[in-house]
């Protein structure tokens, strides 16, 4: 498969992971304190153990400017959905989510145009003409096992179906969670439509654990065996995988077809009415700086979003081999968008959800 510039290109509720310093109203509101910047984002950027691409870009970020990083973290609809309630109340200077909720975000006037330096860098595809956001780490979609309880990957959704999956699968939701909206959106595609995917995902119901408003929830479960699938993201589970030597990634096909997945990059864009705009516009820049960019093969396990970055550490190399033979599709996100609460109405219809 080509890769040319490795191209297009998903944790704590966000209440536990301010640990008491911002509030909904009232004293104690970041909006009281001027050298600080409050970032919403979708989870799997953030290490487990500290050691993932936001510790370190926040902990740069914060000895060059003085500037304090306080982090929320969920799902990409939760995150949204949040920011919505907020909006005559603003708390978020940056929300960085997964599409289509970006394309959501936007839409509810939650995001005001900001294009921060380097944004020339990337892609037209992976950034609003508008300018309303852009896309600061490049992803793919897929899914993740568990190599000591299934000596070799699935290789075809149908396999998940057998008996022996029963009680062992689960996905995030969709709806709530960007990679679990992208287990609906792979579906429709692998199975060539909204009828036929939902079909089977109703099937895959009698071996699904349940719910999930968190997809990096789901990589510990894996690794200790609790579960032998789930969903994540290449970003996300390869990052996880560096201290859960149990996960492996792999990407379903249809039962005599290809594997396939499609790019879900992290995107990123500036509040409306954002209490700390200037300081907002500051940690993007940062964010798209060649040398924060490198950094997200490295230490994020992901891909540029700058297409003049070219990675080549071992990460990067790695990466690349899990991406050989993988089929790249092009979701439409702004009609995904427009179809996004059918989908997940007609997902809860066929299974229960």
């Amino acid at each position: 498969m080509s890769l040319p510039h490795l191209k297009p290109l998903a944790a704590t509720l966000g209440a536990l992971a301010l640990a008491g310093s911002l509030t909904a109203c009232g004293g104690g509101s970041a909006a009281s304190d001027a050298d600080v910047v409050t970032v919403y984002s979708a989870d799997g950027l953030k290490g487990e153990s500290g050691d993932g691409w936001y510790d370190r870009l926040f902990a740069d970020f914060e000895k060059e400017t003085g500037i304090e990083v306080r982090y929320v973290e969920g799902g990409s609809g939760e995150m949204v959905q949040r920011a919505a309630r907020e909006k005559n109340n603003t708390q978020a200077d940056v929300l960085v989510t997964l599409p289509p909720f970006i394309q959501q975000a936007d839409g509810k006037g939650l995001l005001q145009k900001y294009a921060p330096a380097g944004a020339d860098q990337v892609n037209g595809a992976d950034k609003a003409a508008d300018g309303t956001w852009t896309s600061v780490v490049n992803n793919y979609f897929g899914f993740i096992y568990n190599k000591k309880e299934l000596k070799q990957a699935p290789t075809t959704w149908e396999e998940l179906l057998d008996g022996a999956y029963k009680g062992k699968v689960q996905y995030s939701t969709p709806g709530i969670a960007g990679d679990g909206t992208a287990v609906v959106i792979k579906a429709m595609h692998d199975f060539g439509g909204e009828k036929p995917a939902m079909e089977y995902l109703g099937k895959l119901q009698a071996n699904n654990v349940g719910p999930s408003a968190s997809t990096g929830k789901l990589g510990p479960k894996v690794d200790k065996g609790e579960l032998h699938v789930a969903n994540g993201d290449v970003q996300m589970s390869y990052a996880q995988s560096r201290t859960m030597p149990n996960l492996g990634l792999w990407f379903p096909a249809r039962e005599g077809g290809r594997p396939t997945t499609f790019a879900l990059p992290y995107a990123a864009g500036l509040v409306s009415g954002a209490p700390h705009t200037e300081n907002g516009k500051k940690l993007l820049d940062f964010m798209l700086t060649p040398e924060a960019q490198r950094q997200v093969s490295e230490i994020g396990g992901g891909f540029s979003a700058r297409q003049d970055v070219k990675a080549t550490d071992e990460t990067a190399i790695a990466l690349t081999r899990i991406m050989d033979g993988v089929e790249i599709f092009e979701p439409d996100w702004n009609d995904i968008d427009t179809r996004l609460s059918r989908y997940v109405d007609a997902w809860k219809s066929a299974t229960g959800g």
